[in-house]
């Protein structure tokens, strides 16, 4: 039988769902249910089921950034959200997310019974989501940090696997994965980040995290995290005059050295030496 599990912090939601339909009609059982988006995570993890069905809407996490996750990790899982507000925009990035259906709550029986016939219909054709390509769409082109980060890190990533001189396929779960991190860095790189702090912001293992990033963006993290600290240290240095042990700290370095350093590896010169160049 297909596993089900069903993730809403309304609990007369969950128990409708689990008692309102007929399940064993369509192959399918229901193996656990959550209160939240953590929790969801945690059991898909465990018990791998064949079909979620979650509410996008939730306290401790965003339905889509869970989706995210688990579609990054499960990409032959079947979903359908359900949402108590229309909101195309919403739909528009569930759709790219390869969520099957979308219903407004309260969802009607008939509704549902449909959704569950897709879902356990696309399980038996082996699903027809895993190999989706997608690149910019995630990506808002009309949001400055957006488009500059698309274009530092994704514009020009490797389009072929060195390991087997493949084409890369980037699916829409890992892409969606990969902007959240990205932009997780920028906007926090003044902090001292780990990651480790970045991949529990995705809701992915530091393993997964770390995979998704050299394989789509050719990067590790500290190599993506410096080029964001020094582009920012650039901004600072071509527009005061602020010490350049100061401007290493702006920028989320621990150490003077460290951050001159660093900066000479990836600009050739020191910070003093772009300053002086600036100033010529």
């Amino acid at each position: 039988m297909y596993k089900v599990i069903i993730v809403d912090d309304e609990p007369i939601i969950v128990e409708g769902l689990q008692k309102g339909i007929a399940w064993e009609n369509w192959n399918c059982k229901i193996v656990g249910t959550a209160g939240n988006g953590k929790e969801g995570l945690r059991l898909v993890r465990e018990m791998e089921p064949n079909i979620l069905i979650s509410d996008i809407s939730m306290t401790n996490m965003d339905g889509l950034t869970m989706v995210a996750a688990i579609k990054s990790e499960f990409p032959d899982i079947e979903v359908c959200l359900l949402t108590g507000f229309r909101n195309f925009e919403y739909a528009q990035q569930a759709v790219k997310l390869g969520v099957t259906r979308f219903l407004l709550k309260p969802s009607k029986i008939d509704e549902l019974e449909e959704a569950i016939g897709a879902m356990t219909n696309n399980l038996m054709l082996k699903g027809t989501f895993g190999d989706e390509e997608e690149s910019a769409e995630v990506w808002d082109m009309d949001i400055p940090y957006e488009k500059y980060l698309y274009d530092i890190f994704i514009k020009d990533r490797p389009q072929l696997d060195e390991s087997t001189g493949e084409r890369l396929k980037f699916t829409v779960a890992n892409t969606y994965i990969v902007k959240n991190a990205i932009v997780y860095m920028y906007e926090n790189y003044r902090e001292k980040l780990s990651l480790a702090d970045v991949a529990e912001h995705c809701f992915v293992s530091n393993w997964h995290l770390s995979k998704l990033l050299n394989r789509y963006v050719g990067k590790g993290f500290l190599e993506i995290l410096n080029r964001i600290r020094l582009d920012k240290a650039k901004e600072i240095l071509d527009t005061t005059n602020i010490k350049i042990l100061t401007v290493s700290e702006m920028v989320g370095f621990q150490d003077v050295t460290h951050f001159s350093r660093i900066f000479k590896s990836y600009e050739g010169i020191s910070p003093t030496e772009y300053r002086v160049r600036g100033e010529g």
